[in-house]
């Protein structure tokens, strides 16, 4: 009775354990929830830094690009411009090219918008 006892705790344990470890983007679980998209006025600084900091910098920082993100840099406005065209059709998770942000959920419309219209005007940095 004793050794049955310990069975159940232990697979009530693990069973615990395995279930409890569960996560999911909001972004794949609620994807058609509306809210405020301004792409009035978009800057660089203001609207595409945020959307990087948010979904790239934790492999495409200065500091992990070497390792996590194929020393692909989009920390400094330079790199970003010159990598543009490579985020872009990533972001969007066109065919042929690795679906950005690796390993999670498609990043907002909005936000897809908003790195459009930065390129369509030119990539300012502003």
């Amino acid at each position: 009775m004793k050794r049955l006892n310990i069975v159940i705790a232990t697979i009530s344990f693990l069973t615990f354990f395995f279930v409890s470890c569960y996560y999911d983007n909001e972004e794949a679980l609620y994807p058609s929830l509306p809210g405020p998209c301004d792409t009035t006025n978009v800057t660089f600084s203001g609207s595409i830094v945020p959307i990087l900091q948010n979904d790239c910098y934790n492999c495409h920082s200065n500091k992990n690009a070497k390792l996590h993100g194929k020393n692909i840099r989009l920390e400094d406005y330079i790199d970003v411009k010159a990598n543009a065209a490579h985020t872009q059709a990533a972001i969007k998770w066109e065919p042929g090219h690795i679906r950005m942000p690796q390993n999670g959920g498609k990043i907002s419309q909005c936000y897809i918008d908003t790195f459009d219209i930065w390129v369509g005007n030119d990539m300012p940095d502003n």
